[in-house]
């Protein structure tokens, strides 16, 4: 049984707008820090943005002040708003939870930002 089911990717222009949602099993999402990381076709796969239980966040360089991360405790759900989007911002984007109980990863939803 899936822990992590991300949803929302899709293809969108530069300058436009996606709103990216990974649904988690309730155990794992109330002790967990939540984040987001993307990989892009032959790189790494890299922190996009974290939130930790509290409620604090950290993105990477590339993308401050363009997306935003939350969590919804009521739905079990962590967000990443992506706003005036780039080519460079097409990747894969994985959702991943970490607790003392372990990691879990979700199984990626793809973002494709055209020119």
């Amino acid at each position: 049984q899936a822990q992590l089911v991300e949803s929302g990717g899709g293809l969108v222009q530069a300058g436009g707008s996606l709103r990216l949602s990974c649904a988690a099993s309730p155990t794992i999402f109330s002790i967990s820090a939540m984040a987001w990381y993307r990989q892009a076709p032959g790189k790494q796969r890299d922190l996009v943005a974290a939130i930790t239980t509290g409620g604090k966040t950290n993105y990477a360089d590339a993308v401050k002040g363009r997306f935003t991360i939350s969590r919804d405790y009521a739905k079990n759900t962590v967000y990443l708003q992506m706003n005036s989007l780039k080519p460079e911002d097409t990747a894969v984007y994985y959702c991943a939870s970490t607790s003392v109980g372990g990691a879990y990863w979700g199984q990626g939803t793809q973002v494709t930002v055209s020119s």
